[in-house]
């Protein structure tokens, strides 16, 4: 591991897209080491986001890459949206904890999470936190993977949810020698154009990149909701619709179902199941507008 990191961490660059090589965000090369070890030895990682469309669009991103190299992977996706982002101790001790895992990988959450991680350690769970939020004070004391956080000199701090899970996920494809991890690039642009990022920089790469991707997309969920939608032409208005339709809608409680059902949307392998979830989110949000 050590020579595969040294020859991808000896240019700036990373050869997809022309973005920047991902290790060059601080804690990157721990990041890896950490989930390589998971998934060799068989351990249980839990994916932890939120129900927002950039959330959703990076936990799917992850929870394909991830089972593509038949990890044993889960999400959870809390009931309540914290305004301060960070992983809740009731979520913690009252289910993540009996899933068993050995790692919990954050997703635009976390970075302010001090307790919470002291938890983790405490109950026998390791943590990998990625964000884009500002660190309050010092960051937690595990791997931090934030272009925000004190010491980082990444180039672009502009990421957002999904834009991060893809620099990991580009960091993971770079060891396991994956070829086909930018097809998940439609995923990235969604959640990047919905989290309202300015589209500079990396995020325009993103923007490009992912329309581009989005006309020959291989991804049952997109094509089912382009399909639903009659949506023809693609461009970034077309896009902003595009998640919209997906949004989690009604009340908490529905968000996190609604938003659990979006994560199979996306990494379902079934064309069928697609095209059934595709019409449901579409009944929820005419019913949502109703109401």
């Amino acid at each position: 591991m050590v020579d595969c990191l040294k020859n991808m961490q000896e240019n700036n660059k990373f050869i997809d897209y022309d973005m920047y090589n991902p290790f060059l965000l601080k804690g990157m090369e721990n990041a890896l080491y950490r989930i390589v070890k998971s998934i060799n030895e068989r351990e249980k990682i839990v994916l932890y986001g939120f129900y927002d469309v950039d959330s959703i669009t990076a936990i799917s991103l992850l929870m394909l890459v991830l089972n593509f190299l038949n990890a044993d992977v889960e999400y959870f996706i809390p009931s309540e949206l914290s305004d301060s982002r960070d992983l809740l101790e009731n979520d913690i001790t009252n289910h993540i904890k009996y899933l068993g895992p050995g790692l919990i990988i954050t997703l635009g959450c976390g970075i302010n999470s001090y307790s919470e991680v002291e938890l983790c350690k405490y109950i026998g769970i390791d943590v990998i936190i990625t964000d884009f939020h500002e660190p309050i004070k010092h960051t937690p004391d595990t791997i931090v993977v934030n272009p925000k956080q004190k010491g980082c000199n990444y180039p672009f701090k502009g990421l957002c949810t999904s834009g991060i899970a893809f620099k990991l996920a580009q960091a993971i494809s770079s060891y396991y020698k994956m070829k086909s991890v930018n097809k998940y690039m439609d995923l990235v642009m969604i959640g990047t154009i919905y989290s309202k990022m300015k589209i500079e920089s990396e995020n325009k790469i993103i923007a490009e990149e992912g329309i581009k991707q989005l006309n020959c997309t291989n991804n049952y969920g997109i094509c089912a909701l382009l399909k639903t939608h009659n949506i023809k032409i693609i461009n970034e208005d077309t896009v902003s619709k595009l998640a919209l339709t997906v949004m989690p809608t009604i009340n908490p409680v529905g968000r996190m179902d609604n938003a659990k059902i979006v994560v199979e949307l996306f990494i379902t392998s079934d064309k069928n199941r697609a095209l059934q979830i595709s019409k449901y989110l579409d009944k929820e949000l005419r019913n949502s507008l109703i109401i």
